[in-house]
This record gives structure tokens, C-alpha cells and sequence, in this order.
């Protein structure tokens, strides 16, 4: 009986030293209830990074390119390491949702960066409310909506596209192509945004100065009560009137992101002119404008995106009359944000390292051959202006 006893104690001893073997090994690799990054070899057991970048962007219905971009992330890095919220569809109205999707973010302690593009209205007061309680946040905003004197006193690193040297440039875009009438759809909200107001500026001054006329059209807002939809119809309706007026050599332009599917889609089918986006990209309006699918194994090849959009455009005689840039403007905001925040995270980069965020977007744009030039906008020091180069299909 005695022996018996003993090796009843032998065994329970054995038990508890596998189990105890097993927790060990669980603590180690991290929680079960939390993925491990996609680009990770969970069967190495490796560590956890003790970091998380938080990514703010749009929804689908209102910035679906910046939403999609976010969402590689995640699946680049892995979701325990980046964490993606967005801002509600009527953002100007709703500024504390907002807020308190960017707070909910920096709850957690493991945050150390936010990168929010498009950084709608709210952004400033959301910051204010995070440095309430954390100043260790790095805070990297594209394409700010607010007072450029207001959101980059509260942001680390702005980046956004060169407004001003667009103001130029796509007007000298649309007359090449052969517009003799430039059609620019916003609203007030929109032009009471510095930049963007400035373009429109520069807009006309070029415009006079090539001998364009330049057509101001008041759109719905987006935000208002028609929503994103009353915007579109809006765009899908006006845009055959304006050719009417002014015939098929007329370029259109918008301010806003929802309106670009149907603007690409009414140019195209009135023998139009369209040279560039509000957010300019291969990516932005084109495939869903067009009906391109993208299969899973050319998803971010922009070379295979833009054979697909000129062959389109083609087939429906708009050949030279559409253009874009040659790299998508906001996710590659949100992909050097990303990677500067987990520079910042590691100990690498200070919060203010604009030398490093420039080289960080520059290599983004060479891996894809293209060459991105910066400038820094006047009266800051940490608002980074870029422009890339134009591809006509």
C-alpha cells in the first residue's frame, strides 16, 4: 500500500512539472487570444513586439483607399501590433466620436503612435484630449483638415500633398490633355480649409493665365444631410450639364473623396477630360469607376493597376484625356506613418525627426520607381508637403 501511495505522488509530481512546462511555453509566445503579426513564424515562439501603433482612417464609404491601406497594415504587421479605428461618415458633425475613437486608442498603454489620415475635423481637439494624460504618443497626421497654424501645433509630423504647387500643376495637367473649360465641384466647408483654398486660388490664377475658363460649382456636402449618396447623384447629374454647356473639352475636379467614383465614370462616357484625384492615386476611384477587380496576387502592383485603367479608358475612346499620379498620396502617408511610429516605438527616430520621415517616404516611393520631392510649408516646421509625378492613360 505504501508503494503504491509513492507512485501515486511520482505520477501527480510528473503532471504538474508538464503543466507547469506548458504555461511556461504559453506566456512566452503570448495569448492565444491574439494573433500573432502576419508576417511573424508563430512556430518559432517569437516575443512579442511591447509595442501597438493605433491607425485612424474613414470608412469605407468615405475613404475606402485609406481604410483598405490600414488594413494592410494589419495584415502586414499583425493585428496585436496595429490597431485601426475610424471616424464616423458625418465627421464635422460628430467630432466626439472621433475623439473618442482616437482616446479609446490611446488607452492603451502598449500605443505609441497614432497615425490618423485622413485627420478630419476634431483631430486637434483629440489630441488635446490625449495629451491630457499621455505626451509619449507620436502623433502623425495626412491630410489635415483643420487650420494648418492650429493642427500643426498639436501634431508631431503632418504630411500631406503640395495643395499649393497643385494649384499650378493641374491646371497645366488638363490643358495639355486639351481642356479649354476647368470644372472645380467643393462646397463651403471645404473651401474654408486654408489649402484647399489656396489651390482653388491657384486654380484660376493659372487658369487665366492659359486662357482657361475656370468654372466654380457649388456640391453637396457629404457630411450634410443628403450624405455620401445625394453627393454622388449630385456629380452623376450635373456632370453631362456641364459638358453640355461647355462641350467635351472640359476638365473636372473635386474636392472630395466620394465624389471621384462618379466623376471618373460621367467624364469617360462624355468624352470628358479628368486629370487627377483630390487624393491623386492608381488606386483611388479608378477600379470601382471602371469595374477593375483586383486578384489577390496583384494587389498593390500599381504597374498591373494602371495597364488595367489605361486599357479601360481605351475601350471607351478616353485615350490622354485621364491621368493620375504615378504612387497613391494617402496610403503611402499611411505607410511611412506606420513605419516611422515603429521607429519611434523602438527607440530609433524622436518624435520630431523630419529628416527621417522624409527618407522613410522617399524609399517607400523608390522600392515602386518613383521619385517623391518634398518641401515644408511656410510658417511650420513639421508640416512635410510632397508631389510625385503624373502618368496620362
Amino acid at each position: 500500500m505504501k508503494k503504491r501511495l509513492i507512485s501515486l505522488l511520482l505520477v501527480a509530481l510528473m503532471l504538474i512539472g508538464v503543466l507547469a512546462g506548458c504555461s511556461q511555453g504559453t506566456t512566452k509566445t503570448g495569448s492565444t487570444d491574439t494573433p500573432p503579426p502576419a508576417n511573424s513564424d508563430t512556430s518559432s515562439g517569437s516575443e512579442s513586439t511591447g509595442y501597438k501603433i493605433g491607425i485612424v482612417t474613414g470608412t469605407v464609404s468615405q475613404g475606402e483607399e485609406e481604410f483598405r491601406a490600414a488594413e494592410n497594415m494589419v495584415a502586414k504587421y499583425g493585428s496585436d501590433v496595429i490597431l485601426h479605428v475610424t471616424y464616423p461618415d458625418k465627421f464635422a458633425q460628430e467630432t466626439e466620436t472621433t475623439i473618442s475613437q482616437v482616446a479609446s486608442l490611446a488607452s492603451d498603454p502598449e500605443v505609441k503612435a497614432i497615425v490618423f489620415t485622413q485627420a478630419v475635423t476634431g483631430a486637434a481637439a483629440a489630441i488635446d484630449r490625449v495629451k491630457e494624460t499621455r505626451d509619449d504618443i507620436v502623433f502623425i497626421l495626412g491630410s489635415p483638415h483643420e487650420d494648418p497654424a492650429t493642427i500643426a501645433a498639436r501634431g508631431d509630423i503632418l504630411l500631406d500633398v503640395d495643395q499649393i504647387a497643385r494649384g499650378s500643376s493641374i491646371i497645366q495637367l488638363a490643358s495639355d490633355m486639351g481642356a479649354e473649360t476647368f470644372v472645380h465641384y467643393s462646397f463651403p466647408r471645404h473651401m474654408q480649409m486654408e489649402l484647399l483654398a489656396a489651390r482653388r486660388d491657384g486654380f484660376k490664377a493659372k487658369a487665366e493665365e492659359l486662357g482657361m475658363n475656370f468654372v466654380e460649382v457649388d456640391a453637396p456636402d457629404p457630411t450634410g444631410d443628403a450624405g455620401v449618396p445625394g453627393a454622388q447623384q449630385f456629380i452623376l447629374e450635373d456632370v453631362p450639364r456641364q459638358v453640355e454647356n461647355y462641350g467635351a473639352n472640359t476638365a473636372f475636379f473635386s474636392t472630395n473623396c466620394g465624389m471621384q467614383e462618379p466623376l471618373i465614370k460621367q467624364s469617360l462616357e462624355t468624352g470628358a477630360i479628368y486629370p487627377e484625384q483630390c487624393c491623386p492615386s492608381p488606386y483611388h476611384a479608378y477600379p470601382g469607376a471602371l469595374g477593375i477587380a483586383i486578384p489577390e496576387d496583384k494587389a498593390g502592383d500599381i504597374e498591373y493597376m494602371s495597364q488595367q485603367i489605361k486599357e479601360k479608358v481605351e475601350s471607351k475612346g478616353g485615350q490622354g484625356r485621364f491621368a493620375t499620379w504615378m504612387m497613391p498620396a494617402n496610403p503611402t502617408m499611411i505607410e511611412a506613418g506606420v513605419a516611422y511610429g515603429i521607429e519611434y516605438a523602438e527607440g530609433n527616430v524622436e518624435k520630431n525627426d523630419y529628416d527621417a520621415m522624409m527618407d522613410i517616404f522617399k524609399g517607400i516611393a523608390k522600392e515602386k520607381g518613383v521619385e517623391a520631392n518634398f518641401s515644408v510649408l511656410e510658417g511650420t516646421d513639421n508640416f512635410l508637403l510632397f508631389t510625385i509625378g503624373s502618368q496620362i492613360f
